[in-house]
């Protein structure tokens, strides 16, 4: 027999007059009236309470390698259990999951936390990844797992847009181990509203730095949308931000874009227009910049800032070499590297080499 889910409330909201909710889950503090919807239709008030309609409801499941999230300096060559539910705080018009994303009927197979952690054992992961669609507008769900994961000796983290409410940061902050914020097309203000449906990029800024204050591993990437999304000064203004708020070691990932959804029109993104902002990044100051989305190309690789050796040679997702000793330092010159734990032992034979 299939599990039965009770309504949950939700915890991020607040009352407003004539019955009105407040939803303080994202930057859009959506004002729903009882009955009605916010903007990513899983949030629903009833009664003059907010309730989470995806709340133990996974529209997708899926084991992943945690390079694919992307995260390249944290618990490298283990695998995460991936879950998504459906609705999106966002409109993009290129997205890749938009059959989810874009659902507006809470729909999906009953996965409560218990077994969530479960699947994740089951199938030889390390952590549980929130992914596919936006997870902060399901942020009471994500937490009951992560704290289940948790206890279980797993780790959690978020893909993310990074448009949080700061009320959504702090209930999330403290339990994530790693993030990726992804700015679509640099944060650039009309890219946003264009092709997005978001204001502005700032509660981006502000989320990132605030979840690197909580102790969050954090990660970078940058869609490069052709045409339309890859302006080099956002580009750079973008890297200069990261360098400064959240340091110059920070990975920042580069991503090709592929046509998808509503935007089928546009190429995919030509690998020059990727190396010339890779340039750019760099020249910023930031010492691991990727690109995404090109497998075979050497920019996957992590280069020893210090002295320019391959440290760890990738093809995709998967870790072809791994230059560094036991304390992650390169083998070349000793300089260490800010990646956060190594491949299980047997990835490759020469982990079990002792350095």
């Amino acid at each position: 027999m299939a599990a039965v889910l009770e309504p949950h409330i939700a915890s991020l909201f607040e009352p407003v007059d004539g019955g009105k909710v407040r939803c303080t889950a994202c930057a859009r503090y959506c004002v729903i009236p009882d009955g009605s919807h916010g903007f990513c239709f899983v949030r629903k008030n009833v009664g003059g309470r907010l309730v989470l309609l995806s709340w133990g409801r996974a529209s997708a499941i899926q084991v992943d390698p945690v390079e694919k999230k992307p995260l390249a300096h944290y618990r490298p060559g283990t695998r995460v259990l991936s879950i998504g539910t459906v609705g999106c705080n966002w409109r993009c018009q290129y997205c890749q999951n938009a059959e989810i994303s874009q659902e507006r009927e809470v729909q999906g197979r009953p996965f409560p936390p218990a077994a969530a952690v479960a699947a994740a054992g089951r199938y030889g992961c390390a952590g549980v990844t929130f992914t596919y669609n936006e997870p902060t507008i399901f942020a009471e769900y994500a937490i009951d797992v992560i704290r289940a994961a948790h206890a279980a000796g797993l780790f959690a983290n978020f893909v993310t847009n990074g448009y949080m409410s700061p009320e959504a940061v702090d209930l999330l902050g403290p339990h994530l181990d790693a993030v990726s914020v992804d700015f679509k097309g640099s944060g650039e203000p009309g890219f946003l509203r264009k092709y997005i449906t978001a204001k502005g990029p700032d509660p981006i800024f502000e989320t990132a730095g605030a979840l690197q204050r909580h102790g969050s591993h954090v990660e970078i990437t940058d869609l490069i949308v052709p045409q339309v999304g890859e302006s080099v000064d956002a580009t750079r203004a973008l890297a200069r931000y990261v360098r400064e708020t959240l340091g110059p070691e920070t990975p920042f990932h580069l991503l090709r874009f592929h046509p998808d959804y509503r935007m089928l029109d546009l190429p995919e993104t030509p690998v020059a227009t990727l190396e010339k902002l890779h340039a750019v990044v760099k020249a910023e100051g930031l010492e691991y910049v990727y690109l995404g989305n090109v497998w075979g190309h050497p920019l996957e690789h992590t280069y020893c800032p210090a002295c320019g050796a391959v440290a760890v040679r990738r093809y995709g997702f998967t870790i072809q070499a791994w230059n560094l000793d036991a304390q992650n330092r390169c083998r070349a010159c000793r300089h260490r590297i800010p990646i956060v734990g190594r491949p299980p032992a047997g990835y490759l034979p020469t982990f079990a080499t002792p350095v």
